[in-house]
């Protein structure tokens, strides 16, 4: 059996390909070597799903946020081989991921729109450049770490509509005691700042909400898709739930810039288990 996942900061998608062609999935938490050791990472890869499967994988196949250097593949390797310690594990980025899904054998531009954010080239086979990717606190323009950051920050600088604030308030009891403790003291800072984003999209008809999203889209294509060469004559692609979700914003944001956008997914996951099964 293979088993092949796909992983940001914020959650896994698993699926496994059984030897009669049958396909069973879940969904757990995300994992980022970036932030987690591979005992940290290992431990939370103890559910049953996986556990209950351990003496029948075979082949891995992991596409995962932060696997961009060898060090942090050989990190969630050893994570992986700690569960599965029979099975054979190939790591890659994430990246390789969204483009295998939305190009398939086509160049264009591939792009990760989820709780972080990223870019590449890709030439229908392989990827020949992608922009620096320099995580939640130096980077991640338009994923969902960056907009809620800047949702937080006017909260506590009160530069944000009063109907606005009131509704915050009302369902999160927010105030800046409790932005700073989630912030600077626990765990996943990024996951806490993205979590702000299904008020933004649920709040996105308001003129401040909707404006949150735009500006953040178009500070990507600035800093990423318009760095590329020849960026005008190629079809861009999205994966992740920010570009998902809020699909008609980054439309048009992308048409406002000359941007000819293509395909927009929620998860490659569909994508790469095809692929795996054309390998087979």
């Amino acid at each position: 059996m293979i088993l092949i996942a796909d992983s940001g900061s914020s959650k896994t998608d698993w699926r496994v390909i059984h030897a009669n062609g049958q396909i069973s999935q879940f969904r757990g938490v995300g994992f980022n070597p970036y932030y987690q050791t591979s005992e940290q990472m290992a431990s939370q890869m103890q559910v049953d799903f996986l556990l209950n499967l351990k003496e029948e994988i075979r082949e891995i196949h992991y596409y995962g946020a932060g696997c961009s250097t060898p060090e942090r593949k050989g990190e969630v390797a050893k994570a992986l081989s700690t569960v599965f310690p029979t099975a054979s594990i190939e790591v890659d980025h994430d990246l390789a991921a969204a483009a295998r899904a939305t190009c398939g054998h086509d160049a264009g531009i591939a792009c990760i729109l989820g709780t972080g954010s990223n870019s590449c080239d890709y030439d229908g086979n392989k990827i020949i450049a992608n922009r620096p990717a320099p995580g939640y606190i130096l980077g991640d323009e338009g994923g969902g770490g960056y907009i809620g950051r800047k949702l937080l920050q006017d909260f506590i600088y009160e530069d944000m509509p009063q109907e606005i604030r009131k509704d915050l308030v009302g369902q999160f009891q927010l105030t800046q005691a409790i932005i700073q403790e989630n912030v600077y003291r626990k765990p996943f800072p990024n996951r806490y700042m993205a979590s702000f984003c299904r008020f933004i999209t649920e709040h996105k008809s308001h003129p401040y909400c909707y404006r949150l999203y735009y500006d953040s889209f178009m500070e990507f294509f600035e800093k990423h898709i318009c760095r590329y060469d020849n960026f005008q004559n190629k079809p861009v692609n999205f994966v992740g739930s920010i570009a998902y979700y809020n699909s008609d914003i980054l439309r048009k944001a992308a048409s406002d810039k000359g941007l000819h956008v293509k395909l927009i997914i929620e998860s490659p996951i569909a994508g790469l288990t095809l692929y795996h099964q054309e390998m087979l």
